[in-house]
């Protein structure tokens, strides 16, 4: 049986995730809606950029579909404002007394990115 539960906003390396996300078609300057895709899929990785330290997940595409669906075993990312915008939810991990870990140390890269954006900008 598998579980799931809401993980908005705290995602970690090691989920599996399901979100949905808008499909755009034409130009990047003007995009047309097409429709909505969800996606189940394998957190592998996530980084934040260094210029704006956007965070960043990495993942591989267990199944898809709605609209322009992703083949499965796809590599991806996808920004996390992206991932969280319509909820996200994940499969409940098989020993959940490891996440915490995980989640801490992401915490924590995320923590000194944004301290480092602040002084950035500061001066």
């Amino acid at each position: 049986m598998t579980q799931w539960t809401d993980c908005t906003g705290d995602v970690v390396t090691g989920d599996t995730i399901e979100f949905t996300e808008g499909v755009f078609g034409g130009s990047y300057r003007k995009p047309t809606y097409i429709g909505d895709r969800t996606i189940i899929a394998r957190v592998t990785g996530d980084s934040y950029g260094h210029d704006k330290q956007q965070h960043t997940f990495s993942l591989v595409i267990i199944s898809a579909t709605g609209c322009e669906p992703l083949t499965p075993g796809t590599k991806t990312r996808r920004k996390g404002r992206n991932v969280y915008r319509n909820g996200t939810m994940r499969l409940v991990w098989d020993d959940e007394t490891t996440r915490p870990a995980v989640a801490d140390e992401k915490h924590t890269r995320g923590h000194a990115a944004r301290t480092q954006r602040a002084m950035r900008i500061a001066h």
